[in-house]
């Protein structure tokens, strides 16, 4: 799997460690060995753009994805399918900002939101109750899962 990462934020931001938890989540959900991942890393005022030009939301948002060719985790017995993933917008000053109030710190909090962005490029969602506990039950579950792997 490919997955880049660029650091325009100007905070800084253990990057090889989001590579590394995007890989383990692409890898605990099946995604094709060959997939392809974008993390962007911006600052407030790039956020803030991003959330009003695609969102038609003022203000900065913590993560953003978008989607390139709709791929979706295989279900048992199918083989993953080839792709590009999409594109995850992350905001480091957003995350940090935040962290407190979800009882992580702010390493945890871009941890747990780059999870949640890679979710909804495979087509997860929380609009919906139970699509809401489908997909952060998911996420808790691979964080989990990162966070026993690491010791």
């Amino acid at each position: 799997m490919t997955v880049e990462i660029n650091n325009e934020s100007g905070a800084e931001i253990d990057e090889q460690r989001l590579v590394a938890l995007a890989l383990f989540a692409l890898d605990a959900l099946r995604i094709h060995p060959q997939a392809e991942l974008s993390i962007l890393l911006v600052d407030t005022d790039t956020m803030a753009a991003y959330h009003e030009k695609y969102m038609d939301e003022p203000g900065p948002t913590d993560v953003l994805s978008f989607p390139m060719d709709e791929l979706r985790p295989p279900k048992d017995g199918e083989e993953p399918p080839l792709g590009m993933l999409g594109d995850i917008v992350l905001c480091p000053e957003v995350t940090a900002a935040q962290a407190a109030d979800s009882n992580r710190t702010p390493d945890q909090e871009a941890d747990y939101l780059l999870i949640h962005g890679l979710l909804h490029l495979l087509g997860y969602d929380h609009a919906e109750p139970a699509e809401k506990k489908e997909m952060f039950g998911l996420n808790d579950r691979i964080i989990a899962a990162w966070q026993a792997s690491r010791g």
